[in-house]
């Protein structure tokens, strides 16, 4: 049973005007109507979205709960960090990620999650936490592609990326969305508020995933069949949800840790992060990844990880066959329409 995926597009979501979706034309000229979705349908951006009202029952009902392992909500310490202190790593019998890196389920009627690329020389682009906020003022004529710059810097250089967004920056920005998408990008899920998803309940989890459903298919048309954990916290009573609301799970194998650039507290340096390129590329020119290719994370968090982004995009280009994570996995494209 592994590697079954649902057959049919979620038949939760309100119906929203799908037509003329494929072929894309490729946008020119100014972006942005800097426009909201309509606000008051959906629930507080960037906060923890209710687990009642008829939307979330809807969804609640359509899930066979048998398929959902009763596994234990995760806690967190005083931290902030994931409580692993009673998981028993050695048998992982959860497939927790974020205590064992596993990313092949325990159930076989799970998918195994995407995580590398199978041909050597391949990279998957990715970039997670947007969409971000065009930097330039609403009124600026100076460009004529008036959008977030790293947007930009990608059709500049005829590169294709898959974006994991935030529900609550998509009902903030629908037209950065609908930019993205017509420009070719491959757009996933990553939550509607950025939780570590096994600290959540089996309803949370619906709703952080509904939302995100929701507020992408009403900005740009399509409904997303891949999703990113958050921190990649996943486990198989997460993936089980998720599965039966028609996503697939993507990690990754090669992390950038450019988030930590703007963390208050973090000790990671540029240069650190230029290391991790560095040696990407070194190892790659040596001939030591044979045997699989890779999956990048990278984020379109701020003006730091961006100019990160614009820096090693072109050197990844020379050395990697650099893509979007559907293409070097020669899948169709993650959506249910077509």
């Amino acid at each position: 049973m592994r590697n079954i995926l649902p057959v049919e597009a979620p038949n939760f979501l309100p119906d929203f005007d799908t037509l003329n979706l494929f072929p894309r034309i490729p946008p020119k000229g100014p972006i942005l109507k800097k426009s909201k979705l309509q606000l008051k349908d959906y629930p507080p951006t960037w906060a923890t979205p209710p687990v009642d009202g008829p939307d979330i029952e809807k969804v609640l009902e359509s899930i066979d709960w048998e398929y959902v392992p009763n596994i234990p909500v995760r806690n967190s310490t005083s931290s902030g960090d994931l409580d692993m202190s009673k998981y028993d790593v050695l048998v992982d019998d959860s497939c927790w990620w974020s205590a064992t890196g596993c990313v092949e389920p325990k159930l076989d009627y799970l998918p195994v999650d995407i995580y590398e690329c199978p041909a050597p020389g391949h990279f998957g682009l990715t970039y997670d936490d947007g969409p971000m906020v065009p930097n330039k003022s609403e009124d600026s004529s100076s460009d004529s592609w008036e959008e977030p710059d790293l947007y930009k810097f990608l059709n500049e250089n005829d590169q294709k990326a898959t974006l994991f967004y935030v529900g609550s920056n998509v009902a903030l920005y629908p037209d950065i969305a609908k930019r993205a998408i017509d420009s070719g990008h491959d757009i996933c899920l990553h939550t509607w508020s950025h939780p570590p998803m096994t600290t959540r309940t089996n309803e949370q989890i619906v709703a952080e995933l509904y939302w995100n459903l929701r507020a992408i298919k009403e900005a740009t048309g399509i409904t997303s069949k891949c999703w990113r954990p958050p921190y990649g916290d996943v486990d198989d009573r997460v993936r089980g949800i998720a599965h039966q609301m028609g996503l697939r799970t993507v990690l990754w194998t090669r992390d950038s840790q450019d988030w930590q650039l703007d963390s208050p507290g973090s000790t990671l340096t540029p240069k650190d992060v230029d290391g991790y390129f560095e040696q990407w590329i070194a190892d790659q020119v040596a001939g030591k990844n044979n045997d699989n290719g890779h999956i990048g994370l990278q984020h379109e968090l701020s003006d730091t990880t961006v100019r990160v982004a614009m820096k090693w995009l072109p050197r990844m280009q020379e050395a990697f066959n650099v893509t979007t994570v559907h293409q070097c996995l020669k899948m169709e494209k993650p959506y249910w329409e077509s």
